[in-house]
């Protein structure tokens, strides 16, 4: 299995959560790649701690779907499932609504300027073709109404599920199938000053469709064990 070639990623008083985080970002980043083959040893060497915490990480990595485990033969990274990923683009699509829904009423003047500034950093990344900078500005962007609607369990559900999409993701912002989002973002911001609760869920709901063709263009067929 090739890893990344930093090794000692974290320190040795690493807790499961940053294991956790460091495999899944680097399965969704697309340095583990769909149908590799993780070595457990390999995985203990380059985060430079116990086999305890990466193998609760991969644990949780199954029951997200980003990792398939065979006990006794294989545990490798997830191909990208098309139910999988059509089930979390319909929960996380829902789970943006209520967040937008809950928010509008309370946005403050600062956190518009916050989806503002985010939604710049967007547009800048994707005229510079930066996959990374974009997905971290559009998070920055839906985050500030996740953040508003102070809704602990929209946070719960979108940590679970984003990550099922966020290869999906990589792919629409490394095309000029990302570009419209900028767009639709404004529309957001209008709507949210507006105080148009209605019509900023409408928009937000749009905006998530927009994986939806993505999606269907990903191959049926899956690899057998």
């Amino acid at each position: 299995m090739p890893v990344p070639q930093s090794r000692g990623l974290v320190s040795r008083s690493l807790l499961r959560e940053d294991a956790h985080r460091a495999i899944r970002d680097a399965i969704v980043d697309g340095t583990l790649a769909p149908g590799e083959r993780l070595n457990e040893s390999d995985l203990v060497a380059w985060l430079g701690v116990s086999r305890t915490p990466v193998r609760e990480a991969l644990m949780r990595l199954e029951q997200t779907g980003l990792v398939r485990t065979k006990p006794g033969r294989y545990t490798m990274v997830s191909p990208l499932d098309v139910r999988a990923v059509r089930d979390a683009q319909s929960v996380t699509a829902a789970v943006h609504e209520l967040a937008v829904r809950e928010a509008v009423p309370v946005l403050s003047t600062a956190d518009l300027d916050a989806m503002r500034e985010a939604n710049a950093r967007f547009a800048d990344a994707l005229r510079r073709d930066d996959v990374d900078a974009a997905i971290t500005a559009d998070d920055d962007f839906h985050g500030v109404a996740v953040t508003a609607c102070a809704n602990h369990a929209v946070r719960t559900v979108l940590d679970q599920f984003t990550p099922v999409l966020r290869r999906l993701e990589r792919l629409r912002f490394s095309s000029l199938s990302g570009r419209g989002s900028v767009a639709q973002h404004d529309r957001i911001i209008a709507l949210c000053e507006a105080g148009d609760v209605a019509g900023a869920v409408a928009a937000t709901r749009a905006n998530w469709q927009t994986l939806v063709h993505l999606i269907d263009a990903l191959p049926d067929d899956q690899p057998h064990d």
